[in-house]
């Protein structure tokens, strides 16, 4: 890892490890009971939320994903680490 990382960048990688777990068991409930409209509900606004913090990490941080699911800045910000997965 050549970048060094301020603590704001871990708390935020934390948030979004948070909302995704809560993404997952939500999804795996909604798959078992597709009519519960209060789990649903939960699972927008948490993925809203999730799409709000994902989007202010990547203007901070650089991009989480790739794929096309993320922008990048020039230089192409990809091969820059640390990757999220390294940290």
């Amino acid at each position: 890892m050549s970048a060094t990382l301020d603590d704001q960048y871990y708390s935020s990688l934390l948030e979004l490890q948070q909302f995704d777990f809560a993404l997952v068991e939500l999804t795996l409930y909604l798959d078992t009971h597709p009519t519960d409209m209060q789990a649903l509900q939960q699972f927008n606004q948490l993925a809203q939320q999730r799409q709000q913090s994902a989007q202010a990490f990547e203007l901070r941080y650089g991009p989480l994903l790739q794929f096309g699911h993320s922008y990048s800045k020039f230089p192409w910000q990809w091969a820059q680490s640390p990757w999220p997965w390294q940290v």
